[in-house]
């Protein structure tokens, strides 16, 4: 038997299949577009449900058997359905600027600590609701047809069961979601002209939503007895796929953007909705987790290969060399002397300020293109500890992290986490946090696994440990110091 796990993503979907045992079979992945314009940031659910029909036909054929499919996706964004189950209109993204007027209406109606102590979350235009009340007002015939609102994870758990069920992390998303409580709270849906019946019913992360419809199985070459699980946020499954179990340790997701993913059980409401800090039932009962995040991690990297590497770049071609490993060879083991604030899409938290802009500070005539590449390394190292140093005050403390995505590849900017945080940082061989977490929940739906310490036994391994150096820690430390009075002092000029 194969055990899968189905990522929905803004810009694509994947799945990533796994032998029973636990070992990595491998993945299929389809991309498809978003409209982004200044006035409005759009996905269209039709091309999301295509892309996800395709990745499953094609894992079907690859890798038949699969018994169990856990299905993660990016939180927010819903899709309206009417009493066929046809979309409506194209489903806005978290970036899209409608539902700041009405946000602050909620705000006004219920207050601003009501909304943070009931949903955890610093109410913001971001959120599901705020944009249903946008389109509710200025588009009341389209919401006078809608007959099921979904998020993208209860969507296509829907389309493949007929199911209509929504894990706690992703009703989170909605700003709608009272999570001590656990349910759809009556008094926002009230204060936003919204029935919470529209929703799906939420239920627990990892819930087993039954098996695939059986003319969709044989219409994808799956098994009519495949198992279709929720399991949560994307950010929450790369968390259980990371091992990150305790308050002892906290997922790093080293991907795209940066996500460290902390675990806990006791919190400061408004101190974490200060810092832009959302905080997430998560899978296990009377735990909870939160996102601190830059905008820019690998994304930031890529863009100074493509953009002010030029030179290396062609260097590493003529040399037949591999261009990240050959401008890390300058690093040893000392900071590089520059400071980079790496807001270039804005700041994420603790600042959430969308505005905000990127600066590289220290340049000399002497400044290599080594050094430039080490100080984007080293500079979402800084805001990461900016983050891990503002949990600490709100009561949230770690002492390891354990580290997956593209840059777990790196063992220099593994290191450098290591002396930066002043902490152990594991790197772990999965590539696919999000996809293995998945998986272990399907496992265990499926009976493979009889709980989570054994599906995490079988398939989370560990690559490589690697330890702070006192020495080098205390040199991070001086430049960190100055790199907290960046931010501010930025700001003031753009």
């Amino acid at each position: 038997m194969f055990l899968a796990g189905l990522d929905v993503g803004t810009t694509g979907c994947k799945i990533s299949v796994f032998h029973d045992s636990g070992e990595y079979a491998g993945r299929v992945y389809r991309e498809y577009r978003s409209v982004r314009t200044k006035t409005a940031q759009e996905i269209d659910a039709g091309s999301v449900r295509e892309g996800v029909r395709e990745v499953l036909a094609e894992a079907a054929r690859k890798y038949p058997g699969i018994g169990g499919i856990g299905i993660t996706s990016f939180g927010e964004t819903y899709v309206l359905l009417n009493e066929k189950d046809e979309v409506l209109a194209p489903s806005m993204l978290y970036t899209d600027p409608r539902g700041e007027e009405e946000c602050k209406e909620l705000v006004e109606k219920l207050g601003k600590e009501y909304l943070i102590r009931t949903t955890g979350i610093n109410p913001h235009l971001m959120y599901s609701l705020p944009k249903l009340m946008w389109q509710k007002k200025h588009l009341p015939d389209l919401l006078a047809q809608t007959a099921r609102i979904c998020l993208m994870e209860d969507y296509i758990v829907y389309l493949l069961t007929g199911k209509r069920q929504i894990d706690y992390s992703l009703a989170t998303r909605t700003m709608g979601f009272d999570i001590r409580n656990l349910k759809w709270d009556e008094r926002i849906f009230e204060a936003a002209g919204m029935d919470p019946k529209l929703f799906s019913e939420p239920v627990p992360t990892g819930t087993d939503a039954g098996t695939i419809k059986k003319e969709l199985a044989e219409e994808l070459h799956l098994s009519p007895d495949c198992r279709i699980i929720s399991v949560s946020h994307d950010q929450v499954a790369a968390a259980i796929g990371s091992g990150a179990f305790d308050e002892n340790t906290a997922s790093d997701g080293a991907g795209t953007a940066e996500c460290i993913t902390p675990v806990f059980s006791q919190y400061d409401a408004a101190k974490m909705a200060d810092g832009g800090y959302a905080i997430v039932p998560y899978i296990i009962p009377g735990k909870y987790v939160c996102y601190a995040f830059c905008a820019m991690g690998g994304e930031l990297i890529r863009w100074y290969i493509d953009t002010l590497a030029g030179h290396a770049v062609s260097k590493a071609q003529r040399e037949g060399k591999e261009i990240h490993q050959e401008l890390e060879k300058a690093w040893n083991h000392t900071p590089s002397g520059l400071l980079l604030l790496p807001h270039f899409a804005g700041a994420g938290t603790p600042n959430m300020d969308a505005d905000s802009k990127g600066a590289i500070l220290g340049l000399t005539v002497s400044t290599t293109q080594e050094d430039l590449y080490l100080a984007c390394m080293e500079g979402i190292c800084y805001e990461m500890r900016l983050n891990i140093a503002y949990l600490k005050k709100a009561g949230i403390a770690f002492s390891g992290l354990r580290c997956s995505g593209g840059g777990a590849n790196s063992r220099v900017w593994l290191q450098m986490r290591a002396d930066i945080f002043n902490m152990p940082v594991t790197a772990l061989n999965s590539k696919e946090a999000g996809g293995t977490g998945s998986a272990m929940l399907a496992g265990i739906a499926c009976g493979v696994f009889r709980d989570l310490p054994e599906a995490a036994k079988a398939m989370i391994s560990e690559r490589e440990t690697f330890m702070p150096c006192k020495e080098t820690a205390e040199k991070y430390r001086t430049y960190y110091e100055k790199y907290t009075r960046i931010y501010e002092t930025i700001k003031t000029l753009f």
